[in-house]
């Protein structure tokens, strides 16, 4: 049997005014940094479609262990970043928002992913609301999505991506207003596109993807694109601890190569 989330029921939303006063206490660094850790930044679950509360839930209570095996580094060390995890609702019912990353890219080229990126010093606090508007601020400068339509609703522990050295912070999101997206910057973004979670749970879109170096991860054949690595990881978890998993063959694998 699969291990579930220990459920913390005394955890409650955190709100814009706890994280800007852990902000403020921090002393920003620069004025910059201050202007950010004084704007609002709100993390609520009011108001969510009911289909989003098992996310909700799972973010409240799931631990670092059993979203992935590779966490930050006890030092400290890695470049801190973070991706939007975009949940909307499309013609098909959920989706998820993803983009391509374009193929001359030092890292992670031509591979699908979450919009994100570093945190620039702008974004304020590491620790606190800077993973925030980092996700918010890659996603409008990488798809053109207005962030004034996504309401953050959850934060999950942050993972370790041990190639690239980033530690990741995945922040959950609903699309509660649509904005229109595309490609902003060919030189980073090949496309952007919407996946319905029904075909992130079809069992027949689903496969274990096999690297050369032997190791091997979740992965998810959909929109004409192999989606694997860290952001099928999350996918994976999240479908999981949702509740919204369905069966599938395992033993189903996609090669990958070098390259990848």
């Amino acid at each position: 049997m699969a291990e579930r989330p220990a459920t913390d029921r005394t955890a409650t939303d955190r709100t814009a005014t706890e994280r800007a006063a852990a902000d403020r206490a921090a002393a920003p660094a620069d004025r910059t940094a201050a202007t950010a850790d004084r704007t609002a930044v709100d993390v609520t679950t009011a108001g969510l479609p009911a289909w989003l509360d098992p996310v909700a839930e799972a973010a409240r209570s799931v631990r670092p262990h059993q979203l992935s095996r590779f966490l930050p580094p006890e030092s400290g060390a890695g470049r801190q970043s973070a991706v939007l995890v975009l949940f909307g609702e499309g013609a098909r019912g959920p989706e998820l928002l993803l983009m391509e990353r374009s193929g001359t890219l030092r890292s992670h080229a031509g591979q699908p992913s979450f919009p994100g990126g570093a945190l620039d010093p702008e974004d304020g606090d590491q620790a606190t609301t800077g993973p925030l508007r980092a996700a918010l601020r890659e996603a409008e400068e990488e798809t053109g999505l207005d962030p004034r339509g996504v309401q953050l609703f959850g934060v999950l522990p942050r993972l370790y991506i041990p190639v690239s050295s980033f530690v990741v912070t995945p922040v959950l999101g609903w699309w509660r207003a649509p904005s229109p997206v595309g490609v902003v910057d060919p030189a980073e973004t090949a496309r952007v596109f919407t996946v319905p979670v029904a075909d992130l749970t079809d069992p027949a879109n689903r496969a274990m993807a096999v690297h050369p170096s032997g190791h091997s991860g979740p992965a998810f054949l959909v929109e004409s694109a192999l989606v694997w690595g860290f952001t099928a990881g999350v996918i994976d978890r999240i479908l999981h601890y949702a509740g919204w998993e369905r069966p599938w063959d395992r033993a189903r694998q996609v090669p990958l190569d070098w390259r990848a």
